[in-house]
Parts: structure tokens; C-alpha cells; sequence
């Protein structure tokens, strides 16, 4: 089962096997004539292997017939050799997130990347409560209580973008550490790039929208299969400046972007060499965060070429993505990422919104909101104590969970879990609050102008290769598997549809779905996810939008596409929306580079259970008759 082709192609990124998408030098409409006969017999190797290997001539119908774990996971070893080598991903997720173990939780609704580790939150509680052993070599026998004292706070900063970004603004130590670090992380050099920390993804687009000059550069062109708030966010403040929104369009049924339609969008209709204006704000992300569809890098450059600022979106990129991506190659206008604090603990962080230093000056002076400044504990706790108590101004201070009593004096920081959390343990005393506020300060600050983040550490010691190739190997064997699911008793009616790429070697690791029943009726992507989230996997649920069908495919258009249910959505009374309206609601799901073999055949396993005919009705029973509340049928 070892193929050398194979085991080249998993080091296509930084060998050339496969080229870069960025370096491809063909136009996006057209393949290449003459492709490397090294690359495309590779990346076909690949996909032939996952077919050939995973299940071949293998049809299941009933749930109790899969395979176990075991036996699944010493084939999907021998599809794919290489994954042995990435068993680093395996300790870390051991030794720093050992939580996800003791939960049984199978994350796959995370996107961004984690700035800490579970275990360096664990050594910030508490000494009271805190495992004997500091270093953390191997995991504890059981979950610690988890005090939760939050590594920082988060403000709300006032002023206009343009400023901040030319001048700065009053910043903590711990602010101007984290963003060192998040710049070194991504290679993005301070002598090209200012940047801000936003509340979050959707208000660094709503940022660049009220920024950005849209009464001379009228377009507004973004590339999104699925539906984003944050688009949506940027659209309506363009909009109310005069901008004209375009989208792209993804050709049914592979979801490919519609080249010759992007292009005609993106290329002017002046040829003279040098433009009087810009054409506007292009919007691209560098893969689709539902689909797992990626996007040749080149619309970049025409978009460039035909004098577009460009905005990439690379929230969700994986965690060591932007190494293959070369800002020294192509340098955006705007660059917008998001980060979270611990994966599988804590879900909440920020977005930080990039923008080059050339193109500052063409932006607006506005007031604007969701600028963000980060603060340290020792002054989050402060701030807290000192507020005149009211609870909106302690809500913009605190973005974090814990409560210590000090004296007559409690500290609060909302979090909804807390309480359960604390439940049963004595509130810790004045000498021993003191001392994990002082742990935070020295272990966060190693030195003046560095903080710990652990988890940018452990992405950084893995690197690009090691990532890809885990992540490649995880998602296209959850692909095969899901359509190996059959309905019994039926002329092969499948189980799962999947939208977008299905077994490819370049496609990312998130994927879109929905589940159907034995007459071919589509279960409500909400209901599987509450279902899912019963049984301790996390999912997501969203809208593909912006589908094109060709004349052949009119009549499976009919049976597909549906009208988005959002009550919210007419009440601008904007009938030119009304055509964003139509797509289809799928289920997502996304890995994180810790995700493992466990993870994808748990949700396999669960997917596997609507083979049952009364699978939704009986758990529908079981937890009426467990007092829980029923979960509605959409």
C-alpha cells in the first residue's frame, strides 16, 4: 500500500510537487495545456488510493454494521502511511488539551486558531486547586475544578480607524506583546502592515466598510459560497454609502467558482494602462469555510492588475496556512484573521484586522465601533472594582469567567458556566487570589514585550507540512465514509449529500452536508445539529448562497434550492435581496489541527444512525420521557 508518488505529494506544498495556487501561471478560466505530469499524477494517486482504500465495494445500510473504531482506523493507516508521522499532534493533544479526553468532546465547529493551551489555563488557577505537577508531563487522572481566571480582558477603544492606525493609541504591555506575537505568527511585517484588534470578525469588515472610500470607488466584489454575517455586515454599511455589491457565483454541482462571470466583473472596461480610480474593494477568502473549496490564489492578481484594493479573508485558513499563502509574493490591502483562547474550553477571542500602510491614507475619517484594546488581569479585576457597579459598564470591561471574593470586595467576570464550575468549592482566600493574579503576570509575560501563547508555539513547532498532511489525510477519509452510507431497502438512495469538492487532495478540511431519509427528504441541518450536540459533538449549520445552475441541472435546481427562513431579513423591505434568499441549508463541520481519527469516525458513527427509519422520532421519545426538552422538527 506505500506509494512513493504519494508520499511526495504530501510534501507538495514546500517541494513543488503541486504547485502553489499562487504561482499557478495559467488564466483561472483555463487548465493549463501541459500540466507537471509529477503534480497531477499525484494528486490523482491520492484520490484513487482513498477510493480504492477506504471501504471499497462497500455499501452501509444499517448502523450496527460499521466497522469499530479499530478495525476503521488500521485501514484508514494503511491508506494513508504518512498520517503515522504527524503522531507529535497526538502528545500535544494528550499532554495541553487532555480535557477534550476526559469530555468526550468532539470539537467540529471551531475555526481560527487558539492562542493558549488548556493545561497553561490549568496552571493559572489557583494554587489551592492546581495539580501537583506544574510541567504537566503527562495529564491528570481526572479534570481539575477550573477557576477559569481569564488570561486578559477586553475594552472597547474609541476613536476612528484611520487614526489608530497612523498613530497608535494607548496600549498595554500584554496588548503590544499579543500583537508582536500574532504578527510573528503570521509573518506579517510591521514595516508594511498597521493593525487593530477587533471585537470580532464581523466588526473588522463592518470597520473596513465605513472606511472605505465607496463614493469614488463604487464596487463592493466578495467571493462566498456560503452566507456571512460578516459580508453582510460590510454590505449594508457599503450600501448606505453608494456602493454597488457584486458576488461571485459557484457553478452547480461542484460549487466551482464561475470564472468567466468573476472575470468579467473584475477586468475593466477602460484599457489604458493607468486608471484614473480604483474600481473598488474586492473581497476574497482563501478557501471556503463550509465547503472546504479552495480558491486559486491568481484572482488576486487580476483583481490587482485591474485596479482593485484587495481584502483577504483568512479566518478560516488553517493554522499554518499563511506560510503557503507569501505576503512577500502578494501584499493585500486589508488582511483579516480571527483567534479564540483555548480550543474546546473557551471559545471566545477577537479578530485583528491588517491593513497595508500604503493604503491608509485613502481611507475616510468616521467614527467607528468594535475597535478593541486587550488588559491585563491585575487591571481587568481593577477595572471591575472600581466600576460604579453597573452592569452594561462591567459586561464592556469583563469578556471572561472567574469570581474571587477578596475581603468584602467581588470580583465578577460573567460567564453563564461559572457557576456550575464553582459549584461545591470555597471561594478562594485574600493570600491565594493575590498569587493567581501574580501567576498570570509572570508566567503570560515571560519577558517585557513577550507573552507565553502556547498555542501559536505548538502550531509553530509543527509546521506547515505536518498540519496539511494530518488535516488532508482526516477529511478525505470522513468524505469517503459519509458516502458509503446507503438507506436499506431502496435503489441506492444515499444517506449524505455532500456540496462543494468531495475526495481531493488540495481540498481544505471542512465540509458540508446534509443528511436525507429513506424517501429522499431532507432533515433540517438544526435538528442534526441538536442531535449531535446530545450526543457531544459540536457542529455548525449554515446557507450556501450565490449557486449557479447550468441549463441541464434546471430540474435539480428545483429540488434543491430553498428560501432561506430569516424573518429579520426583509425588514429593510430591499427586494434585491430577495435573490440572496434562495440556497440550501447544510450542516458543517470543520477540523482544527487537533482533530483525530476518534473525531471523524464519532461523527461517522452518529451520521450512520439516521440509516434507522425512526432514529428522529425515538430520540425525539427518549428525551421527553428524561424530562428534557423535546427537540422540535423543523
Amino acid at each position: 500500500m506505500h506509494s512513493p508518488c504519494l508520499e511526495e505529494a504530501s510534501q507538495a506544498c514546500l517541494h513543488g510537487c503541486c504547485p502553489s495556487p499562487f504561482l499557478t501561471s495559467h488564466d483561472p478560466q483555463t487548465r493549463p495545456s501541459k500540466p507537471t505530469n509529477t503534480s497531477a499524477a499525484c494528486r490523482r494517486d491520492f484520490a484513487s488510493k482513498t477510493t480504492s482504500s477506504i471501504f471499497p465495494d462497500t455499501q452501509f445500510t444499517n448502523h450496527e454494521s460499521l466497522p469499530s473504531i479499530h478495525e476503521s482506523f488500521a485501514e484508514f493507516s494503511e491508506a494513508y502511511p504518512q498520517y503515522s508521522d504527524t503522531g507529535r499532534v497526538d502528545q500535544i493533544r494528550a499532554q495541553e488539551y487532555y480535557h477534550l479526553s476526559f469530555s468526550n468532546h468532539t470539537c467540529l465547529d471551531y475555526l481560527g486558531t487558539g492562542l493558549f493551551s488548556y493545561s497553561q489555563l490549568q496552571k493559572h488557577e489557583s494554587p489551592a486547586y492546581r495539580i501537583a505537577s506544574s510541567s504537566f508531563p503527562l495529564p491528570p487522572q481526572s479534570p481539575p475544578p477550573v477557576l477559569d481566571i481569564p488570561f486578559f480582558g477586553v475594552t472597547y477603544k474609541t476613536g476612528n480607524l484611520k487614526t489608530l492606525l497612523l498613530h497608535g493609541g494607548a496600549a498595554s504591555e500584554l496588548e503590544s506583546a499579543v500583537r508582536t506575537r500574532i504578527m510573528s505568527f503570521l509573518n506579517v511585517s510591521e514595516n508594511d502592515y498597521s493593525m487593530v484588534f477587533t471585537a470580532n470578525k464581523t466588526s473588522a469588515f463592518k470597520l473596513v466598510a465605513e472606511s472605505y472610500p465607496f463614493q469614488s470607488n463604487r464596487k463592493l466584489l466578495s467571493v462566498y459560497d456560503y452566507e456571512s454575517e460578516a459580508i453582510e455586515a460590510m454590505t449594508n454599511s457599503s450600501e448606505k454609502k453608494g456602493a454597488r455589491v457584486m458576488s461571485a457565483e459557484f457553478s452547480w454541482p461542484r460549487l466551482r467558482i464561475q470564472s468567466s462571470k468573476l472575470r468579467n466583473m473584475l477586468v475593466s472596461k477602460e484599457k489604458k494602462k493607468k486608471m484614473k480610480k480604483r474600481s473598488g474593494l474586492f473581497v476574497f477568502p482563501l478557501h471556503s469555510r463550509m465547503t472546504g473549496a479552495r480558491y486559486p490564489y491568481l484572482w488576486l492578481s487580476i483583481a490587482e492588475e485591474n485596479g482593485w484594493h484587495v481584502l483577504i479573508d483568512a479566518c478560516a485558513l488553517g493554522p499554518k496556512d499563511m506560510d503557503s499563502f507569501g505576503l512577500s509574493l502578494f501584499r493585500p490591502d486589508f488582511l483579516i484573521c480571527s483567534f479564540y483562547k483555548v480550543f474546546g474550553e473557551n471559545p471566545s477571542g477577537f479578530a485583528c484586522l491588517f491593513v497595508k500602510k500604503s493604503t491608509i491614507p485613502i481611507l475616510e475619517t468616521s467614527t467607528t465601533s468594535g475597535i478593541v484594546g486587550l488588559i491585563p488581569t491585575e487591571s481587568l479585576f481593577q477595572a471591575v472594582t472600581e466600576s460604579p457597579g453597573t452592569d452594561t459598564e462591567v459586561e464592556n470591561i469583563a469578556s471572561q469567567s472567574g469570581r474571587i471574593e477578596k475581603g468584602k470586595t467581588t470580583y465578577e467576570i460573567q460567564h453563564e458556566q461559572v457557576a456550575e464550575k464553582l459549584k461545591g468549592l470555597e471561594m478562594i482566600e485574600v493570600s491565594e487570589s493575590d498569587k493567581a493574579i501574580e501567576i498570570i503576570q509572570e508566567d503570560n509575560l515571560k519577558q517585557k514585550g513577550e507573552i507565553e501563547c502556547r498555542g501559536l508555539d505548538q502550531v509553530d513547532s509543527l509546521g506547515l507540512v505536518t498540519i496539511s498532511n494530518r488535516a488532508r489525510c482526516l477529511i478525505n477519509w470522513l468524505v469517503s465514509a459519509l458516502l458509503k452510507l446507503q438507506h436499506p431497502n431502496t435503489k441506492g438512495t444515499p444517506l449524505v449529500r455532500i456540496y462543494g469538492p468531495k475526495v481531493k487532495f488540495d481540498r481544505g478540511p471542512a465540509i458540508a452536508f446534509n443528511i436525507f431519509d429513506w424517501k429522499g427528504e431532507k432533515i433540517e441541518p438544526v435538528l442534526v445539529q441538536k442531535l449531535a450536540d446530545r450526543s457531544n459533538i459540536s457542529l455548525s449549520y449554515g446557507f450556501l448562497h450565490h449557486i449557479w445552475f447550468a441549463d441541464k441541472y434546471q430540474e435539480e435546481k428545483e429540488k434543491v434550492i430553498e428560501r432561506r427562513s430569516n424573518e429579520a431579513k426583509s425588514a429593510n423591505g430591499n427586494k434585491g435581496r430577495d435573490k440572496n434568499d434562495m440556497g440550501i441549508a447544510v450542516v458543517t463541520a470543520a477540523l482544527g489541527f487537533l482533530a483525530n481519527f476518534q473525531d471523524i469516525y464519532k461523527l461517522w458513527a452518529f451520521v450512520a444512525q439516521f440509516l434507522d427509519a425512526d432514529f428522529v422520532e425515538k430520540e425525539r421519545w427518549r428525551y421527553t420521557c428524561l424530562n428534557q426538552k423535546t427537540i422540535e422538527v423543523l
